[in-house]
């Protein structure tokens, strides 16, 4: 059961009816966003700073409010309250609406992501290609950004993040695809759903010293968990592949001329895509809300601050790389070593089925 089938029923609605059913998927849509927002606005101004300090053996903000956590207040209000400057000749329409695209995509995609017990907005059969598609859209949002800024680096930036999306969606989704012919679905499930991709996760691969491994598809695959790690850092920007941004080559790339709110929303749109790439990443190689003792939704939060931190330390340790070699490493490298998994994965289904 799904939280907006919960929720129907908590109000007395007519699941039949799309229109009851609709106000339901609504509010289950905005708790579901909300918890999701609180996340990212703990990651963005308070945790990422705590993280990169403790790599960089720094002192990061400590002195507003008790851990310093109150600099999340801080910066919104900062951020909120300043001046909106919108650069002379950009195209507006285009201009305006790319954070929200880019925000927006990302949010979508947790619709179907299951966070614990009935914690999930809908289950659709075809569930990992949505999450998919909808996430996919933000390379839209970066290209209006880049193009609408009428600015030589924004654009520049743009154009540097639609190559980096090409060259390592594909690589993303072909693992992903791997990990459909041994669910034999797309449907993301949940733990107790035998037939999704959640679900099938639950068995036990093997008993080593009394101790249990679960059949998780990291275990199971991990070259395709490995693979999957590397694209994800790519599609999200994380060194060493930040090429669109790349402050001391480009400015700040597509986000160059935002102010105030619109800032907030590219900032924003940046850390929600962490968190997605995350929870797909939990989902679908992690055995999802899956794990011993605590509630689902722990263990969720768990596996996507772990992505979160992986990517910090990326941040911190790795250089970046040069345009030319990090689209080469996407065509040259992460596409053959995909389509390879993916022909290998075919192969030992075929034969152990």
């Amino acid at each position: 059961m799904t939280l907006s089938d919960t929720i129907a029923g908590l109000l007395g609605l007519n699941a039949n009816d799309p229109l009851q059913f609709g106000i339901a998927a609504i509010i289950a849509s905005t708790i579901v966003g909300t918890f999701m927002l609180v996340n990212v606005a703990i990651a963005g101004p308070w945790a990422k700073r705590k993280i990169t300090a403790t790599f960089t053996d720094r002192i990061a903000v400590n002195r507003i409010g008790p851990f310093g956590l109150m600099i999340i207040v801080a910066d919104a209000v900062r951020l909120l309250s300043k001046e909106l400057i919108v650069p002379e000749k950009v195209d507006r329409p285009a201009w305006d609406l790319a954070p929200l695209v880019i925000a927006g995509s990302a949010l979508f995609g947790f619709a179907v992501i299951p966070m614990g017990s009935g914690i999930q907005v809908a289950d659709p059969e075809v569930g990992l290609a949505y999450v998919f598609a909808v996430a996919s859209l933000a390379s839209v949002g970066l290209v209006m950004a880049g193009y609408a800024s009428n600015n030589k680096y924004s654009m520049l930036g743009g154009l540097r993040a639609v190559a980096q999306n090409l060259a390592y969606e594909i690589p993303l989704v072909l693992t992903g695809v791997s990990v459909v012919l041994f669910a034999g679905t797309l449907q993301l499930g949940n733990v107790n759903a035998a037939n999704t991709i959640v679900g099938a996760q639950q068995a036990t691969l093997a008993t080593v010293g009394g101790i249990e491994i679960p059949s998780w598809y990291a275990f199971v695959n991990p070259f395709a968990f490995m693979l999957f790690l590397v694209a994800n850092l790519a599609e999200v920007g994380r060194n060493p592949f930040d090429t669109p941004e790349a402050p001391t080559e480009i400015v700040a790339g597509y986000q160059t001329e935002y102010s105030s709110v619109y800032f907030v929303l590219m900032y924003l749109g940046e850390f929600i895509h962490i968190f997605l790439g995350g929870a797909i990443i939990a989902t679908i190689f992690l055995g999802g809300p899956a794990g011993p003792v605590l509630p689902g939704i722990v263990w969720f939060l768990v596996k996507i601050w772990a992505v979160f931190l992986l990517t910090q330390w990326a941040r911190s340790a790795l250089p970046r790389v040069r345009i030319d070699q990090l689209i080469e490493i996407g065509w040259k490298g992460m596409l053959v070593l995909s389509f390879a998994n993916l022909i290998l994965t075919a192969i030992i289904v075929g034969v152990v089925v």
